[in-house]
């Protein structure tokens, strides 16, 4: 039986989905490194470790047409131990005006951006005491992010973003990821009208309770009764529309309560009606919406991107891709807050996938395969990086949000495990990870995500973990097949490495073979060797073998050998740009004759066929990946093209 070869060259370029995808991942990423940003070598305080946060209520003053705020935030806390001060942070800028104990003043020292304050006696530790700080002034970060007075069409606004560090900016609080506040209301008096006389309305966490109109001024209050930390508080007023959506929820239903401009009005009731069927397949693969007794909602805010404020993301536009991140959120990062920037990637990781698994549910299997091979191009297009941060990679506002490896490469991370454990196993580790009485509702490191998916599964995925997470790069493949019988067909797989700090990535490598008369076959190949041979049962002559037609694996420049007898094919055989959107050109070794051309796609159908030309027209091509095979007097050798 003759021996055939065949190239099969991976693609590795960022390009897009559709473009709308990648281009507002890179927003979302922009806008969550931007709130980070000359804030991020700031850290959790070590002088608010000694008291644990019950409640807070803000009471806060604000007119969207001013950059000011004045408040009074009462407090409740345990004491971790005998306590004679607690501190809070807030911004130096910030004026405190008085620190009252049940009508009682308390001494106070305002030092840098801490507020400490001193206890009348001391407090016992496992002891509840409360206080209230009153407090007011121009939020020192107003214009970049922690609290931000502009405009929108000419209207004022008011909203905050205050990931990672930036709520001290305009409350004082206790920033810290593992230290949830169990409970909060918000009390927010606005004017009751802006200059055009039209009505403010105001948003916040949780379900909102009342609004108590007094004179000229507006008190609204919202009531959230779950635990949260301080950078998820928001609030946001100005003259919005207000329109809802009922989620089913399996007889127990609750709204989405959309806040927009009035100018946004029809775009956005447009955008937002695919958050229902996004909500309830969140709902199906993985839990109940986890605030189903209060809200979900959107309020339109003056950044590109968005923020998953718990029960309310701040969205910057309506489509689609950024809904599902937003959305995913919620239960990643706000039911399960990451517990250090060292694990971040079980906050954007996941909701970058969960936006994947939208595209494959709603768009079909051959979508979702162009979102993982675009995942992969922007993961492969440098050699190094790990998904797990390092101690000094967390000073980098740029290296924490890498849309590279946070975003993308924890992405595939978790399709890998997927794919590595089957649905059903994946989704309920998801599940139980979700529930576990630790972390639901608090945080979560890495370790214990690993541990319960162990636990879970019931395998040991040390190696896993190690290759793909901790560690860095891709591996790259060279598959030589056979067919040394009518019904066997032999395969040996090869890879190298990108980076050093993998031996060798362990993988289930997918491989589909086409035969001559459109015969296909799916393999899944365990491989934890170099050179591994494999020697599978097939009933047809084969014609071609794809690799990772679905790209299921994280990998490059990987090469498929098919046919030859003595000959070796020359893969000095080019086609660029690639990706391509127009004319694809072809360079060859003058000794490399090609007599024709054919065009196939993913499931081995055959497109077209056409004589030797050194340019193609793409133009007419459909979007997604495709295969490019030469017929040439050394063999056949075939290219994988993405086409935009």
């Amino acid at each position: 039986m003759k021996l055939r070869l065949l190239i099969f060259l991976g693609l590795f370029s960022t390009v897009s989905f559709s473009q709308d995808y990648n281009e507002t991942l890179n927003t979302i990423r922009e806008a969550e490194a931007k709130s980070a940003l000359n804030r991020i070598m700031q850290r959790s305080n070590l002088n608010t470790g000694n008291y644990d946060l019950k409640y807070h209520r803000l009471e806060l003053d604000i007119d969207p047409a001013v950059s000011f705020i004045t408040g009074d935030i009462t407090s409740y806390f345990t004491a971790k131990s005998n306590m004679t001060t607690i501190t809070f942070d807030l911004s130096s800028n910030m004026t405190v005006n008085q620190v009252l104990q049940r009508g009682n003043l308390l001494s106070y020292s305002h030092l840098g951006d801490e507020l400490i304050i001193t206890l009348p006696s001391t407090l016992s530790t496992g002891t509840l005491d409360s206080l209230t700080v009153s407090y007011s002034g121009n939020p020192e970060f107003a214009g970049l992010g922690s609290f931000e007075q502009n405009q929108h069409n000419g209207d004022p606004i008011i909203w905050t973003l205050s990931e990672p560090y930036g709520a001290k900016a305009w409350w004082p609080c206790k920033q810290d990821l593992i230290d949830k506040i169990d409970s909060i209301d918000v009390f927010m008096t606005t004017p009751r009208f802006n200059p055009s006389n039209e009505e403010y309305i105001s948003v916040s966490n949780g379900l909102e309770q009342s609004q108590v109109i007094n004179g000229n001024e507006k008190t609204t209050h919202f009531k959230h009764r779950y635990p949260i930390p301080a950078y998820l508080i928001a609030i946001a007023a100005t003259n919005y529309s207000v329109y809802t959506q009922t989620v089913p929820n399996n007889g127990n239903p609750f709204e989405i309560v959309n806040y927009v401009y009035p100018e946004s009005l029809s775009t956005a009731q447009a955008g937002t009606a695919v958050t229902v069927p996004i909500m309830n397949l969140f709902n199906d693969l993985f839990e109940e919406y986890p605030f189903a007794n209060e809200k979900y909602g959107h309020a339109q805010f003056g950044w590109g991107g968005g923020m998953e404020h718990t029960t309310v993301s701040f969205m910057g536009s309506f489509g689609r891709n950024l809904i599902a991140h937003e959305l995913a959120h919620q239960w990643f990062g706000n039911k399960i807050t990451c517990g250090s920037w060292k694990d971040i990637w079980l906050n954007e990781g996941f909701a970058t996938y969960l936006s994947g698994i939208v595209i494959e549910h709603l768009d079909g299997n051959n979508a979702f395969t162009t979102w993982k091979q675009q995942r992969n191009s922007s993961i492969t297009a440098a050699p190094n990086g790990a998904v797990y941060l390092s101690d000094a990679d967390t000073t980098s506002v740029g290296r924490i949000f890498s849309g590279r490896l946070s975003y993308n490469k924890g992405a595939m991370v978790l399709h890998m495990l997927r794919k590595k454990l089957g649905d059903v196993t994946f989704y309920q580790a998801l599940q139980d990870y979700l529930n576990t009485s630790e972390h639901a509702y608090d945080y979560a490191k890495t370790e214990d995500f690993i541990a319960i998916v162990e636990a879970t599964s019931g395998e040991d995925l040390t190696e896993f973990f190690n290759d793909w997470l901790y560690n860095q790069g891709y591996p790259s493949y060279t598959i030589t097949w056979n067919q040394p019988t009518t019904n066997q067909v032999g395969i040996t797989i090869e890879q190298t490495q990108s980076h050093a700090s993998v031996s060798y990535f362990e993988a289930p490598v997918p491989i589909r073979l086409i035969g001559t008369l459109g015969e296909q076959m799916n393999l899944v190949l365990d491989n934890t060797t170099n050179q591994q041979s494999f020697l599978e049962t097939v009933n047809f002559t084969v014609q071609t073998v794809l690799f990772d037609p679905e790209s299921d694996l994280i990998s490059a420049n990987n090469n498929v050998l098919l046919s030859t007898d003595e000959l070796d094919i020359n893969p000095e055989l080019f086609v660029y740009p690639n990706p391509t959107s127009e004319v694809l050109h072809i360079e060859k070794p003058q000794a490399t004759e090609v007599s024709e051309i054919r065009i196939y796609n993913t499931l081995g159908q055959l497109i077209n066929q056409l004589p030797w030309s050194s340019t193609l027209d793409t133009s007419y091509w459909s979007s997604g990946l495709l295969f490019v095979q030469f017929q040439t007097n050394e063999g056949i050798i075939t290219k994988s093209v993405l086409k935009n």
